[in-house]
Order: structure tokens, then sequence, then C-alpha cells
């Protein structure tokens, strides 16, 4: 008894740690938390939050990793309405490099770059039945010289069907070094009102 309960303690341990921080099925799968703020809200993986919450550009960061050099970061929807479900590019912005700073033990990275395309929150449309999007944010490292590759300008313009895994080998990206998602209700037309 004192075996299996020792067993399945270890299992669950293993498991915690090598739980994914991108949805399920969604390719490239990582293990690595990109800790992502919008404002002083933590988002762990997979959380619901309202559109009003998540309209301007997070702050990202990691823990337990010494970063150095220049990265990437890619926020995609990849519930786009359509049959099957498409991808939408809610940012691409590079130059992403260590600040210095941190947040609730998160280093965080910042950039001024506002491309190759600028954030924009999540807004998915009404659907019957409703249907939650997932946005995954990925973090790779920059290559020296990065470039949109050719075959994917058109999508980072229009932001519409981007295939992330072709772009990952056109560009010359290594597998992302963290990632997050979280989740945005259709139809959720939540609207913050300052007086």
């Amino acid at each position: 008894m004192l075996f299996t309960t020792t067993f399945l303690s270890a299992l669950v341990a293993v498991g915690g740690a090598l739980a994914q921080t991108t949805p399920p099925g969604f390719i490239p799968a990582v293990n690595k938390t990109l800790d992502v703020y919008y404002g002083t809200q933590y988002i762990t993986p997979g959380l619901m939050v309202k559109k009003s919450s998540v309209s301007k550009q997070p702050t990202i960061g990691v823990t337990g990793q010494t970063l150095t050099g220049k990265y990437l970061l890619a926020m995609i929807d990849i519930d786009a309405p359509g049959t099957p479900r498409g991808t939408v590019l809610h940012a691409l912005l590079q130059d992403w490099t260590p600040s210095g700073q941190t947040q609730n033990g998160s280093s965080i990275l910042a950039t001024k770059a506002t491309g190759p395309a600028s954030y924009f929150g999540p807004a998915p449309p009404a659907e019957t039945p409703k249907h939650p999007h997932n946005y995954i944010f990925l973090l790779h490292a920059q290559p020296d010289n990065f470039a949109v590759p050719a075959a994917h300008k058109s999508a980072v313009q229009q932001r519409l069907g981007i295939n992330w895994p072709k772009f990952i080998t056109d560009a010359g990206l290594s597998s992302p070094i963290a990632a997050n998602y979280l989740q945005v209700q259709s139809g959720d037309n939540t609207k913050i009102f300052v007086s």
C-alpha cells in the first residue's frame, strides 16, 4: 500500500512538472510556462478571461530560466470560425530582451518593436453555441537577421491562416522556449467604461 501511494504521488509530481502550457493537440507542444501578465492578473495556462481584461499588450517573462539575447513572441488564436477552424495572428513581435525587472518572481522581457504584426486583443465573434477561443503565446529565440519568410508575408500581413509549425521551419526558429494560453468566450463583448 505504501509503495502504491508513493508511486502515485511520484506520478502526480512528474505529471505536474510536465504539464503542457499549450492546448491539447497543439503543435508544437511546450512544457515550460511563459509568464503572462495583464496588469496584475497572472495568466495560468488555459485561464478563461474577459475580452476587456486582455485588450492591451501583456507583460511577459520567465521564471527559473536565464535568458540572454533577443526573442520573438507570437500570439495566435487557433479557433477562428470556419470548417475546420482556422488561425488569426494576434501578435508577432520581435526584439524582446531581458529588462532587468521582475514581477512576482518573473524575469520580465521588454520590446519597443511593434511588428512584424502589432498586438491586438482577443475579440471572438458571437457563435451559437458559444465557443471559447484559445489564444496561444509562443516565445522563441530570435535568430540573427530575423525576417518573416516570403511564403508567410501574406499570412502575417492579413493575420489569417498562419501555419505556425511551417513558419518555425521556414524562419529557422528553434522550438519555443516557453508558451502559455488563455481562453476568451465567443461573443464576449464586455467593455471597460472609464468615467
